[in-house]
């Protein structure tokens, strides 16, 4: 038996027991995205936002705990992809999770996607806005009843619209 064959069966036999301890049920819950993709290259970006939202949205960067203002934003309004201004959440779904990061317990409807992410070895579900393909954070199965979601997202991701403004336009 080679080393490298041993070692990759090592460790899946060594992962696997976290399967069970870390199931993937909001994988399943999730709408599929309804909104057209732009054919964009994430590079175009790169003039439109800044240089932390861009590390954040298009190189799936996650901002410190805590560092952002939207943490305490709770008036009445429409949270918006800060690439593309898709709105994404509606501030009747957020809520104070604790974790330091802006976290809702559902998104608009169709307007996210998902993708599976092996980043820190145990599976988490990553999201991102349907439109542009900016990542946003991600969802995990801790959040409050019903649904029992915690859309955990990046505020450098977001922009907040006070529902007395009105939305900017879609950019693309």
């Amino acid at each position: 038996m080679k080393r490298r064959t041993f070692l990759i069966g090592a460790g899946v036999t060594a992962l696997s027991p976290l399967a069970v301890f870390y199931p993937s049920r909001q994988a399943q819950a999730i709408t599929p995205a309804t909104v057209q993709r732009l054919k964009k290259p994430h590079t175009a970006w790169r003039d439109m936002i800044s240089p932390e939202a861009y590390k954040i949205l298009f190189e799936e960067h996650t901002e410190p705990p805590g560092s952002s203002a939207l943490n305490d934003e709770y008036r009445e309004g429409t949270y918006i992809c800060a690439a593309c201004y898709l709105p994404l959440f509606e501030s009747q779904y957020k809520y104070d999770s604790g974790t330091g990061w802006p976290s809702f317990t559902q998104p608009i409807a169709g307007h996210t996607g998902t993708k599976k992410d092996y980043k820190l070895i145990i599976p988490r579900t990553e999201y991102h806005c349907a439109r542009c393909g900016g990542h946003q954070g991600h969802v995990f199965n801790d959040g409050p009843k019903p649904r029992g979601e915690r859309w955990c997202n990046n505020g450098l991701a977001l922009k907040f619209i006070v529902h007395t403004e009105s939305l900017p336009p879609l950019r693309g």
